[in-house]
């Protein structure tokens, strides 16, 4: 897969002001659901780095960095099954995103959902799975436009 980093619109965010502006309702929406800010940007972090989004993966990486974040933890998503970093609701909340954003590999399994169901009410399963859903939608914007991450960053004064 080739793929070139020359945005493909010039300004893609303010395109479809009214999806947009939905999207960010949504997001709203889900901040105010009453999940932890550290967990939803795991979800996002790692459903990011499964989509292949740089723009995305630079932001909630470094969001998550200035919230005060343990960089090993950071380090280690990609092999969350692995560590012992993450809290149980992590690892389900892990699971679970990892299924949905590859839904047409695993079909949603009963072991993840079991999982997400052990550690969060319905309403938090359904805020969760909106969650990844929107984190999917703005990696399909970035990677589809070829959005470019920001240059340097937390560690980096470039």
């Amino acid at each position: 897969m080739e793929t070139t980093m020359t945005p493909r619109l010039e300004n893609h965010m303010t395109a479809a002001p009214a999806g947009i502006k939905a999207m960010v309702a949504l997001e709203t929406s889900i901040r105010a659901s009453g999940l932890e800010h550290a967990l939803l940007e795991l979800v996002k972090l790692r459903a990011s780095q499964i989509n292949g989004c740089a723009f995305c993966i630079h932001m909630h990486a470094t969001d998550m960095r200035r919230a005060g974040e343990a960089e090993m933890r950071l380090h280690m998503l990609n092999a969350w099954r692995e560590s012992t970093l993450y809290t149980p609701r992590e690892r389900a909340a892990l699971a679970w995103t990892e299924a949905l954003t590859n839904l047409a590999a695993t079909g949603a399994p009963d072991a993840d959902y079991d999982l997400v169901k052990a550690a969060f009410t319905p309403a938090e399963q359904v805020n969760l799975t909106l969650a990844i859903g929107a984190i999917n939608v703005w990696n399909r914007l970035q990677v589809g436009f070829r959005a470019a991450h920001a240059e340097g960053g937390p560690l980096d004064p470039a």
